[in-house]
């Protein structure tokens, strides 16, 4: 069975969303905060 972790909190989400569009990378961002660089991008 695969690992499941809660959700990131909604502010989190924003943040690490406005940050992204600012035009940092997801890979950096993923190394910065955690979540893989993938579920930035989702």
């Amino acid at each position: 069975m695969p690992k499941s972790r809660p959700p990131y909190p909604a502010d989190f989400r924003w943040q690490t969303l406005e940050l992204a569009q600012a035009g940092r990378s997801p890979a950096k961002l993923s190394r910065e905060f955690g979540p893989t660089s993938q579920t930035i991008m989702n």
